[in-house]
Formats: C-alpha cells, sequence, structure tokens
C-alpha cells in the first residue's frame, strides 16, 4: 500500500524518520554513557518498539498499566513514577519496575521497604522550584501549587535510607540551556545530598531531536553531573523519539460559508489531537500556509459537535474540495495516546511507512472501541 492509498483518518509513522532520531539519541548515549528512555506517556506505538528497543534503554511509565506495556513490549529496563500509588496495584508495579520513583516521602515511607526487599531501585522526585517555561504553566511541574516533587523546605534528610537516586523533570519542548539552568537549581537546593546518591534522573521535555537544540551543551550537563558527583544520568524524553516522524492524513468532507471558508474534516481536533486545545498547539500542514498567506484561507474543523472542534485557519494555493486529503505533520507525539471517542467519533487507523516507502496499516478501529468504553 502506498501512502496515498492508506485511509482517512490515519496516523502514520515513518520509519525513516523515527530511526534518524533514535541515532540522535543513541549517539548521545555513546558519547556520555548516561541512559535515555522512552517516556510511554507521549509515544507507545507498541508495533515500533522492538526499532526503539534497538537503540534506548528502556522505557519509563506512570503507572500500572504503562509500567506492564514497558516490561511486556520492550523487555529492558523499566522505571515508574507515579504523583501516588495505589496500595492495590503496587506490588505488581515493584515487580515490574526497576526504578521505583516516589513523589512524596509519605509515599517512601509507605513503599519504601517492599521496593527495596525486592531489589529494586528506589528514588525521590524533587522539586527545584525552577521555571524555565514561558506561558504554559498547564505544563510547569515547578508552578506555584504544584503536586510534582518535594521541595527543598519539605526535605527530610533523616528518611533518605534506601533511596539511591533522585529525579527531577521540569521541561516541556525546551532546549538545553533550560535544563543548565534547572541543573544550578538543583544543585542550590539540593547538592548536598547529591554525593550521597547513586544515579540522577533529568526528567523528560528535552527536544534532542529538534534541529536547533544544542546536543554539546546537554552532554556537558551530563558529564557534569557524572564528573562532579560520580552519578549514572538518566534523561527520559518522549517527544524527542517521535519528534516530527508522524503524520495524520484527513479527508475534506465538505465546505461551509459564514464569513469566513470553513473546511469539514475526517479528523477532529478535540478528538485526535487534543493538545491543538490545550497547549494551544497550531500543527503543521503540508502544503499550507497561514492565513492569508496563499490565495485561499479555510478554517479546518472537525465532525463533532463541539464549537470550538477547530483545528485552525490555514491557506491553500487552490481552493479545497470534497474528497482533497490533507497531510498533517508531527502527529506522533501526544496525540495517538491522547485520542478519544467523544460525540462518537471514530478512532484513526495506525499505520507504519517503512523506509522503501511501502505502509502497511497496522490497527484498524470500529463501532466496539467505542461501545464498549462504557457501560
Amino acid at each position: 500500500m502506498r501512502f496515498d492509498e492508506l485511509p482517512t483518518p490515519c496516523y502514520v509513522v515513518d520509519e525513516a524518520l523515527l530511526e534518524k532520531n533514535l541515532k540522535i539519541l543513541s549517539g548521545v548515549m555513546e558519547r556520555t554513557g548516561a541512559k535515555i528512555i522512552l517516556a510511554q506517556k507521549a509515544f507507545s506505538m507498541t508495533a515500533m518498539y522492538p526499532l526503539i528497543g534497538e537503540y534506548l534503554a528502556g522505557t519509563t511509565a506512570s503507572g500500572l498499566y504503562e509500567a506492564r506495556l514497558g516490561h511486556e513490549e520492550m523487555g529492558k529496563e523499566n522505571h515508574v513514577f507515579a504523583p501516588a500509588y495505589r496500595e492495590d496495584e503496587i506490588d505488581e508495579i515493584i515487580s515490574i519496575c526497576d526504578h521505583i520513583i516516589f513523589n512524596s516521602f509519605s509515599q517512601l515511607e509507605r513503599f519504601k521497604d517492599k521496593a527495596l526487599q525486592a531489589g529494586k531501585k528506589v528514588g525521590l522526585r524533587i522539586n527545584p522550584e525552577c521555571s524555565t517555561q514561558d506561558g504554559h504553566e498547564i505544563y510547569d511541574p515547578c508552578s506555584p501549587g504544584s503536586r510534582f516533587g518535594v521541595t527543598s523546605a519539605d526535605f527530610h534528610s533523616d528518611l533518605l535510607e534506601g533511596i539511591s537516586g533522585l529525579h527531577f523533570h521540569t521541561l516541556c519542548q525546551q532546549n538545553s540551556d533550560d535544563l543548565e539552568t534547572t541543573l544550578h537549581a538543583v544543585e542550590e537546593k539540593f547538592g548536598e545530598w547529591l554525593p550521597q546518591m547513586e544515579w540522577i534522573n533529568f526528567g523528560g521535555g528535552h527536544h534532542i531531536t529538534r534541529e536547533d537544540y544544542d546536543i554539546p551543551r546537554l552532554e556537558a550537563c551530563i558529564k557534569r553531573m557524572q564528573e562532579t558527583y560520580g552519578l549514572e544520568v538518566y534523561i527520559e524524553p518522549g517527544e524527542a523519539v517521535a519528534l516530527n516522524a508522524g503524520y495524520m492524513i484527513t479527508s475534506v468532507l465538505d465546505l461551509h460559508k459564514n464569513g469566513i471558508d470553513i473546511a469539514i474534516l475526517d479528523t477532529s481536533a478535540t478528538c485526535h489531537m487534543p493538545d491543538v486545545l490545550e497547549m494551544p498547539y497550531r500543527p503543521p500542514l503540508l502544503g499550507s500556509g497561514e492565513a492569508g498567506e496563499k490565495n485561499y484561507t479555510y478554517r479546518l474543523g472537525g465532525q463533532t459537535c463541539l464549537t470550538g472542534d477547530v483545528i485552525g485557519d490555514y491557506s491553500f494555493d487552490e481552493p479545497l474540495k470534497s474528497g482533497d486529503r490533507l497531510v498533517f505533520g508531527d502527529m506522533a507525539i501526544y496525540s495517538m495516546v491522547k485520542t478519544n471517542t467523544f460525540n462518537g467519533m471514530p478512532l484513526p487507523a495506525i499505520a507504519i511507512q517503512h523506509k522503501d516507502g511501502d505502509c502497511k496499516v497496522v490497527r484498524e478501529f470500529g463501532y466496539e472501541e467505542f461501545k464498549v468504553r462504557l457501560a
């Protein structure tokens, strides 16, 4: 099957582009000795796990189901962090994870001994209270009142026995200068305890595979923590693994006019690309321009009854017509994992584009996926 023969709507992951990202990440590992693991919350397409496993050290999870996925489908190092763990899930989590990272000292006191008795590495998430983001408080773990991590004011050094590592996650789609700033804050507030640790986890949000990313600065940050404190360094990007490696193919169903030209698509912002509404985020659309840049501007919207189910305003060289296929870029990360069936919208098919250009649909969805979600 060729690209233009795929059904719509359809997510397509480009194997060659994914491997290009993985080689960049693998290069960082080879030059520094750091370990990079996949944050499954951003990308968890298991059909690509064999390829990812060739390059990365493992996976990280945000709870039991992701932990099971990493354990069963990747089978390498398996880390987990959650703001709190459930009593009825913690035994299984401990049995399948190598690193168990706790969010508070109360959670540590409750479950640490179980993890240590099972021979697992125990970590604590810290909050360096160092916000480096601009305008995206919803994605800022260091924002005031954040529920993530222990601050220096609430740090109990007398409860550190058995803890072998510290974890922080403060970034979102950021460069290594922000990591450098964050590391200074980590050292300032938690530096006295770093020498007694074995490892440190820099969390995610590192856009390592973006063209303008400063990889030498990242590697300098890694080496400084290795050489100064003797720490093993982990990094757990999600977006960087599949950044710009996926597409969403959609079709124009109808054209409408209400002061502006409107195109109704067979995809949906709220169901298939929710970051468009949450972030907000304007996904790239191949062959299009900004509103007014090209001759014909359309507002692209979905099929649902939600008034705000709008992807954005795009312009084109030629008028759109029913049946036209549009291809959005950068649709592998935080889109596939967030899909939902609101309003009875079908989930998009999922396909792989292999290196030779051939495409294969690996998953299709129908009415049953909508029906079984609710009793």
